[in-house]
């Protein structure tokens, strides 16, 4: 059975990088994509009761028209939703991408992403969702509650797609920085990328066999590996690092024993997320 990219598309600025990514993702894979467009509840839902304290005979008007305009938002609601699985479709197949599905689902974003994920390899969602395109340095309100909950790694694009030639894994010896570091040795993705495998501390012994130990799994999978330890916050120095050394992607595990292990569920990582300009892949 082929794998499947899962992307998330809402209509936002950043609905094109995840298409983009996924693109990029299925060429060098052979995955699938499927598009996945979640309608949240309340888009459709009825309006409060804006008849008052009127006359019945008005007021019942006044229900129908309104319960009328309630059933023409959510017909447009779901109109929208098809045309963004539309245009997600159409970048897609100019990029050449052979198996694509689309799905329209009503609900809540986690629990459908929960239901849909099982046949999946990755997920794939933008930094900022629609309500954040403006809102400088706001996160995807979803972001975080999908890798919470979610089983898979999630690619988390950034604004704008470029090619991806050089990886760097934060390393903290963690058991979730373990399965990052399996993760891109077993993943015919980074096949032909140059991967460094960086943790952020002081030089010991310990960290260095760590390192040591990540080098020696991702060049048996035969991925040439570099290492090295940055001092410092990992936000900052990482963040550093990125764009200093000229990164094109951050793959991190999501959870951690250091102070990598803030990620999403605290302020550290989260701001590393947030200001890096490039995509990260977060690994459970």
């Amino acid at each position: 059975m082929t794998d499947k990219i899962l992307a998330l598309v809402d209509g936002s600025l950043y609905s094109a990088s995840v298409c983009e990514h996924a693109a990029w993702i299925a060429a060098r894979t052979g995955a699938a994509v499927e598009l996945l467009h979640v309608l949240g509840r309340r888009d459709g839902a009825g309006k409060p009761d804006l008849s008052g304290a009127i006359r019945l005979g008005a007021r019942s008007r006044l229900l129908e028209e309104l319960a009328a305009l309630d059933e023409q938002r959510a017909r447009l609601v779901a109109h929208r939703g098809r045309a963004i699985l539309e245009d997600a479709r159409a970048i897609l197949e100019k990029a050449e991408v052979n198996e694509i599905t689309t799905r329209l689902r009503h609900g809540d974003i986690v629990e459908t992403v929960a239901d849909v994920e099982e046949g999946a390899s990755m997920i794939l969602i933008g930094k900022r969702g629609e309500a954040a395109d403006f809102a400088k340095g706001h996160l995807g309100s979803n972001l975080e509650r999908i890798v919470r909950a979610g089983h898979k790694p999630v690619f988390v694009a950034a604004r704008a797609f470029r090619p991806i030639d050089k990886v760097l894994i934060a390393y903290d010896g963690g058991s979730s920085a373990i399965k990052a570091v399996d993760f891109v040795a077993d993943n015919p993705l980074f096949a032909g990328l140059t991967v460094h495998v960086v943790t952020v501390g002081t030089a010991s012994p310990e960290i260095r066999r760590g390192l040591d130990e990540a080098r020696a799994r991702l060049e048996a999978a035969g991925i040439a590996t570099e290492t090295g330890i940055v001092t410092g916050q990992p936000d900052t120095a990482l963040g550093k690092l990125v764009d200093e050394a000229g990164f094109d992607l951050v793959v991190m595990g999501a959870y951690g024993h250091s102070r990598i292990r803030n990620l999403i569920i605290g302020s550290t990582t989260t701001e590393m997320v947030r200001s890096c300009k490039v995509p990260v892949v977060l690994v459970r």
